[in-house]
């Protein structure tokens, strides 16, 4: 009888903390998913106000380009467009003002988001989180209004131009400033304007 009771209390001892290690596990995986969740509200409200923010700028260029309104009436636009072929000149038109616009709403002056994104990210000694980088250039710059999506766009983008390394931990993306760019030419200035 000891024999079998020796066994079962050891067995007994090695799922409670079996199920201590799991629970401890699934908590951690919990606050992981609530911060994901968390970042995804962010970024949704974030593209809400980019939304409204970029109506009110369609709003105020309206009466200047003749593509805003097509582009709303989508019956009637492409045909259009096609007749007169002014679209490749339509949108060489429009995308410098937007891309004005869009600075104007987006920023009141000093470097771009791309810039302290860099600098950002040159100054960490570990890769960073699109939230993380967004929370603490939000804090650095409370003026300009800093959106997680916009944040993690100019993060994929900079990895795209190898300007910025992606790394994965699980389902979470990290970011951090590659060393390679000092060797390419274009990338240079960028990292050399980044580092000042």
């Amino acid at each position: 009888m000891t024999e079998t009771t020796a066994p079962a209390t050891e067995l007994t001892s090695q799922y409670k903390n079996q199920v201590a290690s799991d629970l401890d596990r699934n908590v951690k995986e919990q606050e992981r998913v609530t911060a994901e969740l968390t970042a995804l509200q962010q970024q949704l409200a974030a593209l809400q106000h980019d939304h409204s923010v970029l109506v009110s700028v369609q709003q105020a260029l309206g009466a200047t380009p003749a593509a805003r309104p097509a582009r709303t009436d989508s019956a009637t636009a492409p045909s259009r467009r096609k007749k007169s072929e002014a679209r490749p000149r339509k949108q060489a038109k429009t995308t410098p003002a937007k891309q004005s616009a869009g600075m104007t709403a987006a920023k009141t002056a000093g470097p771009t988001l791309v810039k302290l994104i860099q600098q950002h990210l040159s100054g960490q000694d570990e890769p960073r989180s699109a939230a993380e980088i967004t929370t603490a250039l939000s804090k650095a710059h409370p003026e300009r209004g800093i959106k997680t999506s916009v944040v993690r766009t100019s993060l994929e983008n900079l990895v795209a131009r190898s300007q910025a390394r992606r790394t994965k931990q699980g389902s979470s993306v990290f970011y951090s400033v590659t060393s390679q760019p000092e060797s390419a030419a274009p990338g240079t200035k960028t990292q050399a304007g980044a580092a000042a």
